[in-house]
C-alpha cells in the first residue's frame, strides 16, 4: 500500500515527466537512492530548477532596494541640480538689472564658479576653499581696474592686491560666511548623492548571485528531494530553510553589518542634516 501511494503521488506530481516509482538503479548524485520518482536526467534538471529559482528569488527580493536607490539618486540628483541652475540664473538676472553692462562683461567670473561648483558635485577634483578664495581673488582684481579706469596695472601688482584680500576685507564679512554656507552645502549633497550611487552599486552586485555547487545541492535537498520521494506536499521547516538560506548567501551576509551601518549614516543625512 505504501508504494501504491508513492506511485500515485510521483504521478500527481511530475507531470512533465512519464513519472513511476520505481526501485532506482541509477546513481542519483543528490537524492537518495531506494525507490524514487526520479531518473539522473530528472534529478539533473530539477537541480537546474533549484538554481534558477533561487537566483530568481534574490532578484526579486532585491528589486526593491536596487529601485529605490535609483530613484532616491534620481530625484536628489534632478533637486540640486535645478538648486544650481536657479541660483545661477537669479544672481545673473539681478546683477545684469543691477549692473548692465558692467556685469555683462566680467560676467565669465560667476560663471566660473558656477562651473566649479558643479564640478566638485558631480565628483571633480575641486578643493572648495581654495576655489572660493580664487573667486573673491579674482573679483576684487575686477573691482579694483574698475574703479580706477584712470591707471593701467599690471599683472603683478593686481596679483599683489589680491593677496591682502583677507587684511583689506573688500567685501566684509560675506566671503566667510559664504565659504562656511557654501562648504556645508556641498560637501553633504556630494556625500549624500555619491552614497546613494554606492549602495546603488552594491546591491546591483549582490543581487547577481552564482550559486556554488554546495548551494544548489542543498537547495535540491530541500526543494525537489521530497518530490523524488513521492512527498509533494512535505515543505522545510523554518530552520532548515533558513540554515540553506545563509549557507547560500553566506558572502552576502558577510556584508551585514557594514550594509546596516551604512543604512544608518544615509538615515541620519536624511533625517537630520541640513543642507543649507
Amino acid at each position: 500500500e505504501a508504494v501504491l501511494f508513492l506511485e500515485q503521488s510521483c504521478r500527481y506530481k511530475f507531470k512533465m515527466f512519464p513519472a513511476k516509482l520505481f526501485k532506482s538503479r541509477e546513481h542519483l548524485r543528490i537524492c537518495p537512492q531506494e525507490y524514487t520518482c526520479c531518473t539522473s536526467e530528472m534529478e539533473d534538471k530539477l537541480s537546474q530548477q533549484s538554481k534558477l529559482e533561487f537566483e530568481n528569488l534574490v532578484e526579486e527580493t532585491s528589486h526593491f532596494v536596487r529601485t529605490t536607490f535609483v530613484s532616491r539618486h534620481k530625484k536628489f540628483d534632478e533637486f540640486f541640480r535645478e538648486l544650481l541652475e536657479n541660483a545661477e540664473r537669479s544672481l545673473n538676472d539681478m546683477f545684469v538689472r543691477t549692473y548692465g553692462m558692467l556685469y555683462m562683461q566680467n560676467s565669465e567670473v560667476f560663471q566660473d564658479l558656477f562651473t566649479e561648483l558643479k564640478r566638485y558635485y558631480t565628483g571633480g577634483n575641486v578643493n572648495l576653499e581654495e576655489m572660493l578664495n580664487d573667486f573673491w581673488a579674482r573679483l576684487l582684481e575686477r573691482m579694483f581696474q574698475l574703479i580706477n579706469p584712470q591707471y593701467h596695472f599690471s599683472e603683478d601688482y593686481l596679483e599683489c592686491v589680491s593677496k591682502y584680500t583677507d587684511q583689506l576685507k573688500p567685501f566684509g564679512d560675506v566671503p566667510r560666511k559664504l565659504k562656511v554656507q557654501v562648504t556645508r552645502a556641498f560637501i553633504a549633497a556630494r556625500t549624500f548623492v555619491q552614497g546613494l550611487t554606492v549602495g546603488r552599486e552594491v546591491a546591483n552586485r549582490v543581487s547577481k548571485v552564482s550559486p556554488t555547487p554546495g548551494c544548489i545541492r542543498a537547495l535540491m535537498k530541500m526543494l525537489y528531494c521530497p518530490y523524488c520521494r513521492g512527498l509533494p506536499t512535505v515543505k522545510p521547516c523554518n530552520n532548515y530553510c533558513l540554515n540553506v538560506m545563509k549557507g547560500c548567501l553566506a558572502n552576502q551576509a558577510d556584508l551585514d553589518t557594514e550594509w546596516n551601518l551604512f543604512i544608518g549614516k544615509k538615515s541620519l543625512n536624511i533625517s537630520g542634516r541640513k543642507l543649507w
